[in-house]
């Protein structure tokens, strides 16, 4: 009998592609250093956007990992503000200052033209400004309320929330490129280029990224409703974004990984209390 091994010299190119992909993602989303020979290219971040959740576990990851280190020097609450902050640092604030801009830019424009007018412009208004503090303020007590709530519960599994807060929010977002146009049509914009095409296929890949860390919450299952609020949150998000602008911006996408966090987060705050009450 003749055993056949798979010919892994033949894969050795799609593995390379595959990495430099992965890396483009790495680049472009976070402020992580790459190799010099990671060139840029339109079609390739394109085709880099189906890793977006996936850096979601490298982000989470790396604040689980602050939140765990901190809290053995600090209390909880300054580990907390710690993993934040580390969070931040990674991605050079890419989605808060999405955020921002689309607080300034729907609230203080009346139409289309002005509302881009105003989230390409660098500097931040009152709507950015207060909109922001409250989303960063409203995360950190949806977090620390987690954590309470864990631990009473004896849970040991707060990690985990970073890897799917981090991860399905990023999918969530990820989910415009597909179903939503991209709205600006000049091509000067402040912002970077994002990825403006996703086949049906890369998108399932994509929510195996951005879905696979709910398994390991436990129940599962009822980590995995947690899809419920976030395909109403899309829906409402996609109305709005499409009757204002006509489609997505890079911005859009910032602001919906950031609220999409914030709504995982309250989410299981809602489930753990209603199990608590049972």
């Amino acid at each position: 009998m003749k055993f056949y091994l798979p010919n892994f010299q033949s894969l050795l190119p799609i593995l390379h592609y595959q990495l430099r992909l992965f890396l483009t993602a790495l680049m472009f989303y976070t402020r992580i250093a790459v190799p010099k020979w990671v060139d840029y290219s339109d079609e390739q971040l394109n085709k880099s956007s189906i890793y977006f959740p996936f850096i979601g576990w490298l982000v989470g990851g790396i604040a689980a990992l602050v939140f765990w280190g901190s809290e053995f020097l600090f209390s909880h609450y300054v580990a907390l503000i710690l993993s934040m902050i580390a969070t931040v640092l990674l991605t050079g604030a890419f989605h808060e200052d999405g955020f921002a801009d689309v607080c300034d830019g729907f609230g203080g424009g009346w139409e289309k033209l002005k509302i881009l007018e105003i989230m390409k412009d660098s500097r931040i208004g009152a709507y950015g400004m207060i909109g922001t503090a409250l989303l960063l303020f409203l995360k950190y007590t949806a977090l620390l309320t987690l954590f309470e709530f864990m631990t009473a519960s004896s849970l040991n599994s707060f990690w985990i929330i970073f890897l799917i807060g981090h991860s399905l929010s990023r999918f969530t977002a990820l989910t415009f490129v597909y179903t939503h146009q991209y709205a600006r049509e000049d091509l000067s914009s402040k912002v970077k280029p994002i990825a403006k095409q996703l086949s049906a296929t890369e998108i399932i890949v994509s929510s195996v990224f951005g879905f696979l860390p709910i398994f390991l919450f436990s129940p599962w299952a009822v980590g995995a409703l947690v899809i419920a609020p976030l395909f109403a949150l899309k829906l409402y998000l996609g109305y709005y974004f499409k009757k204002w602008i006509g489609g997505y911006t890079g911005d859009c996408l910032g602001a919906t990984q950031q609220i999409a966090e914030v709504v995982i987060y309250l989410y299981f705050i809602a489930v753990l209390k209603l199990l608590e009450n049972l």
